[in-house]
């Protein structure tokens, strides 16, 4: 049996139940809250056997409040505590967002560094299963733009893991930010504990003549259309941030120095989403390697349709991306 197949896979679902298994096992002081995450297992079925083996105090089902749920956590982390709070859809961190803003990211700053704030929030983000406006949005870009907050999102399941684990560990709010469509994924994850460095971001397929950077479930779409490229001789870069903050920018522009074109995708709006920051800080710091203009890709401008037709029309997927890596190159599909 060769290394590859002998290899234990887990979806990622499983992968960040592993990791909230193993964090609390760890830790006495973790511990569990949202909505519908002990007796249900979470709606997404993450939190499934925690309850049994942790017990109600561990593992709390709260009300749906989420500005009191966050406000929870807040008090349990400046207390010592390292409470991971579960809002189930990132849509709803609108509700929180005055606990998170305006306390858990400047708590810290305001103590003069004397307070530690190790919070966790973990969230659910994007589109593509016909959930609608108001449950499938990547809001990401919110938090990136707040100093004290910390933002983390997963393409894998060895990611969903390794950045949980991390963002645990941290004594800074991190969002830990999943993808719904990506539960699913199934891919190499190491049983024992392990932690992916915040800020460190990964080349997830090498190439030699374009760099396409990737947040979340885009990250496989965009190694999709890195195989598609290959038809017409383009060798594509795909490098997962992982991070978004703090942002490795060292890795990227180590990378477009090599491939001397970029470009950022993402599966929220593409006005005014992260990719800006990321194609501003390139343009910074890799202006003389660049041979073309920082492409984007994201979703339209626009609410995220429930029509599964025009959901998919919304969503970026690998053509979209490939098709664009060719206008950059001044080629037809």
């Amino acid at each position: 049996m060769t290394t590859a197949t002998a290899q234990r896979q887990l979806p990622v679902v499983m992968a960040i139940n592993e990791a909230l298994r193993q964090l609390m096992q760890e830790d006495p002081n973790v511990f569990l809250a949202g909505e519908d995450v002990a007796l249900y297992g979470s709606v997404f079925g993450f939190s499934r056997g925690l309850l049994d083996e942790f017990g109600p105090e561990r593992v709390v089902d709260t009300p749906i409040s989420e500005a009191a749920l966050v406000g929870l956590g807040v008090g349990a982390a400046a207390t010592g505590l390292r409470p991971i709070i579960d809002i189930m859809f990132m849509d709803f961190m609108g509700v929180a967002m005055d606990q998170l803003v305006n306390q858990a990211a400047k708590m810290r700053y305001m103590f003069g560094g004397k307070a530690r704030l190790p919070l966790t929030i973990h969230t659910m983000a994007g589109a593509g299963l016909n959930l609608a406006a108001q449950h499938s949005q990547s809001l990401e870009a919110w938090f990136c733009h707040v100093p004290g907050l910390k933002v983390v999102m997963a393409s894998g399941p060895y990611e969903a893991k390794g950045l949980l684990i991390a963002a645990v560990h941290d004594d800074s709010p991190v969002i830990v930010v999943n993808n719904k469509a990506l539960l699913g994924l199934a891919g190499h994850v190491p049983e024992e504990m392990y932690e992916i460095p915040l800020g460190q971001a990964a080349v997830v397929r090498p190439g030699t003549n374009f760099t396409i950077i990737a947040t979340g479930r885009m990250v496989q779409e965009s190694l999709a259309a890195a195989e598609k490229l290959l038809e017409h001789g383009i060798d594509a870069e795909v490098i997962d941030p992982r991070s978004l903050v703090p942002l490795d920018t060292a890795t990227l522009v180590e990378s477009v120095r090599k491939t001397h074109r970029a470009l950022v995708v993402h599966e929220a709006v593409r006005f005014a989403g992260f990719g800006a920051e990321i194609a501003a800080q390139l343009q910074e710091a890799a202006f003389d390697y660049l041979d073309a203009p920082i492409g984007r890709v994201g979703a339209p401008f626009s609410p995220v349709p429930f029509s599964p037709a025009l959901e998919a029309h919304y969503v970026p997927n690998a053509d979209r991306i490939a098709g664009e890596v060719l206008r950059l190159l001044g080629r037809s599909g």
